[in-house]
């Protein structure tokens, strides 16, 4: 939940993420922190090619959890969920990372430790998941199957 926070803020979003303006917002600090704006013995060149980085994983990251992408692709990710087995998940702070039997890696923020514990110890973690997990929490897919 904080790196949503902290790319919200680097972009300007207040609320829901609109592509549109997510895209202008991006192109606009690309021309500010594009690295070949600076020379390499200039002090800010440094800076910049870190925080074109972060501008770039930013934007990757925020398109991932937009709204629209969501829509676009919620008939492929309804599918792997429910037709795909789950392999592997592991619990890190309030981020539940689920892999899937066909590759597929989807993050779910905000997974209390509470949440996690019912699905750890529950005898049907796939029907678990489907009800208290899938539709229930901010998701991105992480990983595809053809990503190693």
């Amino acid at each position: 939940m904080k790196r949503i926070a902290e790319y919200k803020k680097l972009f300007n979003v207040e609320n829901e993420i609109v592509l549109s303006d997510l895209k202008t917002s991006y192109r606009n600090l690309v021309k500010v922190w594009h690295p070949d704006k600076f020379q390499d013995g200039d002090e800010k060149a440094h800076e910049a090619e870190l925080m074109s980085r972060k501008v770039i994983d930013g934007y990757h990251f925020l398109v991932s959890i937009a709204p629209e992408t969501k829509a676009a692709n919620l008939a492929d990710y309804t599918e792997n969920v429910i037709e795909s087995g789950i392999t592997d998940y592991k619990h890190k702070g309030l981020l539940l990372e689920v892999s899937f039997g066909n590759g597929m890696t989807y993050e779910y923020f905000g997974v209390s430790k509470n949440v996690f514990n019912k699905f750890h110890n529950s005898d049907k973690q796939l029907r678990f998941a489907k009800r208290n997990v899938f539709h229930t929490f901010l998701y991105r897919k992480s990983k595809s199957g053809s990503e190693s």
